[in-house]
């Protein structure tokens, strides 16, 4: 993961900056999230779009009254788009959020063999998503960049929901003011 540059403009880049500050998130501390998300994972073994578009919309409705924001509607869509750039490369969408219509979108299927994604692309994707709503609906941004708080936000919620320990994430300095997840070093812990 890769963050965003920050903006020129005064106005983003003070947005840009409060949210690089931003870099916990609260969640219950109950299980509901993570018997929400049990609910997710047992739908989409079924592979039934609209049970997973049901439960998808139950855990954004709690994790919403949680921090007393609107929720967003959730579509949950069949197989990614898949974007083929000159040069060989390629990109799939996994989700989006449009804070002018507060729509989740998110795709379940893989865009080359048409599977069913895994369950924790699926849910880490879904609370990604979730967190850009929150950028818009709790904290008032006009934008919602991929900042290092972004991303710990996102982490923060996922693995809370799994129930998993979170982990430390340690960047790493890349040019023009972005930062990359330094994975070796996170995954050793230090």
């Amino acid at each position: 993961m890769v963050t965003d540059r920050p903006p020129h403009k005064e106005a983003l880049l003070a947005e840009f900056l409060a949210s690089e500050k931003l870099r916990t998130l609260a969640v219950p501390e109950d299980d509901r999230l993570r018997t929400l998300a049990s609910a997710i994972d047992s739908t989409m073994k079924a592979e039934k779009g609209a049970a997973v578009r049901h439960a998808c919309t139950e855990f954004v409705e709690s994790v919403s009254a949680f921090h007393k924001v609107r929720a967003p509607q959730i579509r949950v869509l069949a197989a990614r788009p898949l974007r083929v750039r000159e040069g060989g490369w390629s990109f799939e969408l996994f989700g989006d959020y449009t804070p002018e219509t507060v729509v989740i979108r998110i795709w379940m299927r893989t865009a080359v063999r048409k599977q069913i994604t895994s369950f924790g692309t699926f849910l880490s994707t879904l609370c990604h998503e979730f967190c850009h709503h929150l950028d818009f609906q709790k904290y008032g941004f006009h934008e919602s960049p991929h900042t290092r708080g972004f991303y710990e936000r996102a982490a923060a919620l996922y693995h809370h929901t799994r129930g998993t320990p979170l982990k430390r994430l340690f960047w790493a300095p890349m040019p023009g003011g972005r930062w990359r997840i330094d994975w070796p070093r996170t995954n050793r812990g230090a």
